[in-house]
């Protein structure tokens, strides 16, 4: 300082003054944020770049999600090539194999080992997974939504192939806070037993932790549509309720609970009884199988007398999935739940948990009677199995998870979405 002219000395001082100020500036709008300085850095190994060498990269994500018409041909185009499919297909064996070394399987396949934020880290979430074939899409929906702080159980149907099983107690394995139900069920779908298998999951995440907020449960076929974060912030939003379809069950439905059930073959079919009222006379409300719902919840199903005896009751009704859920969420002193009035009828397009476009939902842009737009991938048993041209109305929604989504017939769609959400969630860090 006393090399510099007198005039100088005044020049310096402010602009070391400046200086400082502004780096306090920037500490603190980084702590405002619940995040670290240098985070930016530290994650650029989660970053999914081109160099992956994943076949999907020929085609332009990034104009597919603006909706571009000449990339969605090219998607198209690839979509139906046999060769293409073979380069994109994991087989099961390779998951059997790679999480031998659970250390450079996790690196190779780029999971997110530490939180983003602190904001993410103190909302830890719950995640029942049921699962019976596609380990390939499995393991791309636990890598998505897989961050070190929430908690996955995950339940392989008995009957599923034992490659299947294998190869999903391999990759559990690679993962503390991911493990497998400590009791599976052989899963017949529109039966009790699918039901049971999220149950089950159930009953160990809330006694594998007291940290976790909410409980998300999903199949291996879903995809999520936000981020880890902006899914914890829209959960906050919420204060406490929760988002599921419920609604008065409409006329046509009501044989379902009127009329007993058993399962035979494999297969649920009719007994021929007629089935008693429900306990307490709860009204019976519509709804379906997957749901956001907070801890309280889950407590009350599985510690409420009253759940339980519905429980019971509903076992050997018709696809118990679709009502049994909605109708906890409408019985008083269930934590986040709402009255049964018909006013409070919450619908699957306005609930958050599961965006699902049904083939006769579907219409032409400008239909008065269309829920939304024609499926732009395929039909299976009247749900749409999206393709890359569903992505850029999906990502408009407010839904949290899409269901269904295929790499065995669009990959594309899969790739790009995946290449998004982690694009979007590391964003977040800057």
């Amino acid at each position: 300082m006393r090399l510099l002219k007198r005039r100088q000395r005044p020049l310096l001082l402010t602009l070391i003054v400046v200086l400082g100020s502004l780096w306090m500036l920037s500490l603190l709008s980084c702590s405002k944020a619940g995040k670290d300085p240098a985070s930016p850095l530290r994650y650029r190994q989660f970053e999914y770049t081109d160099d992956d060498g994943s076949p999907e990269k020929a085609c332009n994500c990034s104009a597919i999600l603006r909706g571009d018409r000449e990339a969605l041909e090219q998607a198209k185009l690839l979509t139906l090539t046999k060769d293409f499919h073979k380069s994109v297909r994991i087989p099961d064996e390779y998951y059997i194999n790679a999480a031998q070394d659970c250390r450079k399987f996790k690196i190779s396949r780029k999971y997110l080992t530490v939180p983003l934020s602190q904001e993410e880290v103190d909302f830890p979430l719950a995640y029942s997974m049921v699962v019976h074939h596609k380990v390939q899409n499995f393991e791309r929906l636990l890598r998505v939504i897989y961050t070190p702080q929430n908690f996955y159980c995950v339940h392989v149907d008995k009957k599923s192939e034992a490659s299947v099983i294998s190869a999903i107690e391999a990759i559990t394995s690679c993962f503390s806070n991911v493990f497998m139900v400590s009791q599976a069920v052989s899963v017949v779908y529109s039966a009790w037993p699918r039901v049971q298998a999220d149950l089950n999951c159930m009953a160990d995440l809330y006694n594998a932790s007291t940290k976790w907020k909410y409980f998300i449960n999903l199949c291996g076929q879903d995809f999520p549509l936000k981020t880890n974060l902006e899914i914890i912030r829209i959960l906050r939003s919420l204060q406490g309720g929760n988002s599921l379809e419920s609604e008065t069950m409409p006329p046509e439905k009501r044989w379902r609970v009127a009329n007993a059930h058993h399962i035979a073959d494999g297969q649920i079919q009719p007994s021929g009884k007629t089935k008693g009222p429900p306990p307490f006379n709860l009204p019976v409300l519509s709804g379906n199988a997957y749901i956001v719902v907070n801890r309280g919840y889950i407590r009350s199903v599985l510690e409420d007398n009253r759940i339980l005896a519905l429980i019971e009751w509903a076992k050997d009704t018709y696809s118990p999935d679709e009502f049994l859920w909605a109708t906890i969420q409408r019985m008083p002193g269930v934590p986040g739940s709402m009255w049964p009035n018909s006013k409070y009828d919450i619908t699957d397009t306005n609930a958050i948990a599961r965006l699902v476009k049904w083939e006769w939902h579907e219409g032409s842009q400008g239909s008065p009677m269309a829920v939304y737009p024609e499926c732009q991938g395929n039909h299976v048993r009247g749900i749409c199995v999206y393709g890359a041209g569903d992505l850029q109305w999906m990502l408009e929604q407010h839904h949290l998870f899409a269901n269904k989504f295929d790499t065995d017939t669009d990959p594309i769609a899969v790739y790009c979405l995946e290449k998004y959400l982690r694009q979007k969630a590391l964003a977040e860090l800057y």
